[in-house]
């Protein structure tokens, strides 16, 4: 499917994940054709058991079905159906705000930038219901976390709200099924090295009777182990060759003791730790040389997507 719809001469499309939010789709949708008007809408629903596509389709959009559960599963078949200039991605859940859209999208073109990411900002008095404290912690931390790995200065790596450049798009490799789709996008644009920015933009609450698909503990869990995950893959040296300092700092430390025991009486009472740490000191080499040899691995992927990236035109 190709957007129509021109905004400075760019083809921009917008695209909404949905999941049961027949509650709120209407006026998300009503919201962004008010803030754009003739904007082309497409509403992935990922198998809603309510008349989200009824509703959708009621406001004359576009709506493909995605039978396979997840909010990454949504976004691979969002990248690979939607052919456009500019990417407009935001949860149909009513909390982004449809007015911060177009200075998202003049941030992408003046700047000349590849991701535009929604920071959440939430008025005092819905704090409590709209983006609760935890949820602020947990993103912080975790973005801080990608941040001291990866490298960059996000803010607010989790949020559901970016503007997208075609060629992040199509040189975009999802392999997240769930909600670390999220912290993939990040580091996908942090380890291509890609120009990104951060727009301030209001966050509200759910409407009475719309209930939030997050659960804080297993998607905290998740999006934890994506970090890990794209970390082993991205920074295999780093990852393996950490196992190996722990490896052969504490052979090492187990060993010192056997050491000077042999060197004074020229025994060794304690086989069975003798075996254990030159063990552990082989494995020790072992995860150093498995990181090596992953590293020239990952380095050619990298640079199999950096050739993806420009090769896909800008517009």
């Amino acid at each position: 499917m190709q957007s129509d719809h021109l905004y400075r001469q760019l083809r921009v499309a917008l695209v909404i994940p949905c999941y049961n939010e027949a509650g709120t789709i209407g006026a998300v949708i009503d919201g962004f054709h008010s803030a754009m008007p003739g904007i082309g809408i497409t509403v992935f629903d990922n198998g809603s058991i309510d008349n989200t596509a009824d509703v959708a389709r009621a406001k004359g959009v576009d709506v493909v079905h995605v039978a396979v559960k997840g909010k990454g599963n949504v976004v691979r078949r969002m990248f690979a159906d939607i052919d456009a200039d500019v990417y407009v991605m935001v949860d149909g859940d009513l909390t982004y705000d449809p007015a911060s859209m177009k200075s998202m999208i003049d941030k992408l073109i003046d700047d000349k930038l590849d991701m535009v990411v929604g920071c959440r900002q939430t008025p005092s008095e819905t704090i409590r219901t709209a983006y609760r404290r935890g949820h602020q912690w947990g993103n912080r931390v975790l973005t801080e976390s990608v941040c001291r790995i990866f490298g960059g200065s996000f803010m607010d790596m989790l949020s559901g709200y970016r503007v997208l450049s075609r060629r992040f798009v199509k040189s975009f490799p999802v392999l997240s099924d769930g909600f670390g789709i999220e912290t993939e996008l990040t580091i996908h644009a942090l380890e291509l090295k890609m120009p990104v920015g951060e727009v301030i933009t209001p966050y509200g609450a759910r409407p009475e009777g719309s209930v939030s698909k997050l659960s804080t503990y297993r998607d905290g869990w998740g999006i934890l182990m994506t970090i890990l995950r794209l970390y082993m893959l991205e920074r295999p040296l780093q990852f393996y060759g950490l196992i190996g300092a722990v490896l052969a700092l504490t052979s090492i430390g187990l060993s010192l003791p056997i050491l000077i025991e042999f060197l004074n009486s020229g025994l060794v009472p304690r086989l069975p730790t003798a075996v254990l740490c030159a063990s552990m000191m082989l494995l020790a080499a072992m995860s150093l040389q498995c990181g090596m040899i992953l590293d020239s691995v990952a380095r050619g992927r990298k640079e199999t997507k950096r050739l993806f990236y420009l090769f896909a035109p800008k517009k």
